[in-house]
This record gives structure tokens, C-alpha cells and sequence, in this order.
């Protein structure tokens, strides 16, 4: 899987979204490029870090220069494997990570957890 750039996740609201989105558009009509990436936006800060939590962020960090399996990952973070699963399938669900199963020989299938950016960059405006 190739990875974008950058993901960038912060807090705004609609008004800003809007605005932002407008402006790509002109910038469209004069032939800019756009730049690729994702960009995640939370209207409230606390529910910014309700899903980025310490463990989830830590689990981001793990991942972004390599895939790894979640078994490898609970051991590594040092946390429960179910609740590895939990983060990754919400952290998956907000498009900042993607899994896939591989077979693991002996033991069936593994889940592999894979980084969809290159970097993280978390904007919190209070």
C-alpha cells in the first residue's frame, strides 16, 4: 500500500470547512494542484482526544514506519491485545490506519496494521 504524505488532524468548525473548501475550489479554477493528503477535523477539542487518546497516538507512532501485526503491537505497547483490536478498529474506522490478514505459518491468519501516512500532525486550537 502506498502512503500519503500527511494526515493532518485538528479541530474547526463548519464555517472553516467551508471557507477552505471554497478556496481549494478557486485555487482549482487557476489550475492549482491540489495537494494530496487527508485532513480530519473535529468541531470539539474533547472529542479530538477522546479518539486520539495517549495509547492510540502511541499505537499511530508504532506503525508509521511499519507495518506490524497486532500481536506484535500488544506486546511492543504493552497492552492488552483486545484492546489493541479496539483502537485499531476505530483508529481504521477514521481512515488513519488500514488492516489486512496475512497467513502466519502455524497459527492460520494474522492481522497486519499499516500506517496510511508517512506523518501524523495533530492541530488543536482551544
Amino acid at each position: 500500500m502506498s502512503k500519503i504524505t500527511k494526515v493532518k488532524i485538528r479541530t474547526g468548525t463548519l464555517a472553516n470547512f467551508f471557507s477552505e473548501a471554497h478556496e481549494r475550489a478557486r485555487g482549482l479554477d487557476r489550475g492549482e494542484p491540489i495537494k494530496p493528503g487527508i485532513t480530519i477535523t473535529f468541531e470539539d477539542v474533547g472529542d479530538m482526544l477522546r479518539v486520539l487518546s495517549v495509547e492510540r497516538v502511541r499505537l499511530l507512532r508504532s506503525v508509521t514506519s511499519k507495518a506490524s501485526p497486532v500481536s506484535r503491537l500488544a506486546t511492543g505497547l504493552k497492552r492488552d491485545l483486545r484492546a489493541v483490536n479496539r483502537d485499531v478498529s476505530l483508529l481504521e474506522s477514521f481512515g488513519l490506519l488500514s488492516t489486512r490478514y496475512e497467513k502466519n505459518p502455524g497459527h492460520g491468519r494474522q492481522k497486519i496494521v499499516e500506517s496510511k501516512a508517512g506523518s501524523y500532525q495533530l492541530v488543536a486550537n482551544i
